[in-house]
């Protein structure tokens, strides 16, 4: 089978934690690409569906909020539900 090289522009963040999740699996993102193409074709439309989520702006902003502090390398974490306990105890 003859391949061509395509480009197509992809946000550099995405990009990267894609390229991470393929590898774990054993593939590059040409592989990936062209496993989602043949799905495709294969079901003559997307291989998922395409909806808007169904969020309201509270559980959004939860979300959100959630994301930044699992990125904080400032915000405590635990380990263990007694540390947790012996933290908690400690602000009183």
């Amino acid at each position: 089978m003859a391949t061509i090289p395509t480009q197509i522009r992809i946000d550099s963040e995405v990009k990267e934690q894609a390229a991470s999740l393929f590898s774990e699996l054993g593939m590059d993102i040409s592989s990936a690409v062209n496993i989602f193409l043949r799905q495709c074709i294969l079901r003559g439309g997307l291989p998922f569906p395409i909806e808007l989520p169904k969020y309201n702006q509270e559980t959004l902003e939860a979300m959100a909020e959630a994301r930044r502090i699992s990125r904080d390398p400032d915000v405590a974490g635990y380990t263990s539900m007694e540390d947790l306990k012996h933290a908690l105890e400690a602000d009183d």
